[in-house]
């Protein structure tokens, strides 16, 4: 498949590459993957519900930590719920991470572009830092502490 051009001289390479030319530079977006968040009760009912009855793909899972399923296009991250956290059932329960390399970095390259962060915080395993996009639907950027 041939490169195409945006209207701003950007063009979008083959799929499967990690970087694009835009304005003849090599391009690498700070966004590695992203997935979906629940807040879940209970990990076990929540792992059975998504790969036995949807039929979803475990990806990973630590213990009742944190686990990840696959779904086609995107990756549902299912997170035990706190006193501290998101209601279950609503809106806030329900949010998108973006995994990248160096939270820090990324966190104040956002904050440059007037993105205001909510919060962070180190849970055992990732760093999150937690921000809302125009219309305040929850967003948070994650680094992982497994590698």
């Amino acid at each position: 498949m041939p490169n195409q051009s945006n209207k701003n001289g950007a063009t979008a390479c083959n799929a499967g590459r990690k970087s694009f030319k835009s304005k003849g530079e090599d391009y690498r977006p700070m966004i590695k993957e992203a997935n979906v968040t629940l807040m879940v009760n209970d990990m076990g009912r929540a792992v059975k519900f998504y790969t036995d009855v949807l039929g979803l793909k475990l990806k990973s899972r630590y213990g009742d930590n944190f686990a990840q399923v696959e779904a086609p296009g995107t990756i549902i991250a299912l997170h035990p719920s706190t006193k501290e956290g998101p209601n279950l059932g609503s809106s806030e329960s329900i949010s998108i991470g973006f995994a990248v390399s160096d939270l820090d970095k990324e966190r104040a390259e956002l904050e440059d572009k007037g993105v205001k962060f909510l919060r962070t915080a180190d849970d055992t395993q990732v760093r999150l830092a937690f921000f809302a996009d125009p219309d305040g639907n929850p967003l948070y950027l994650s680094q992982s502490k497994w590698g």
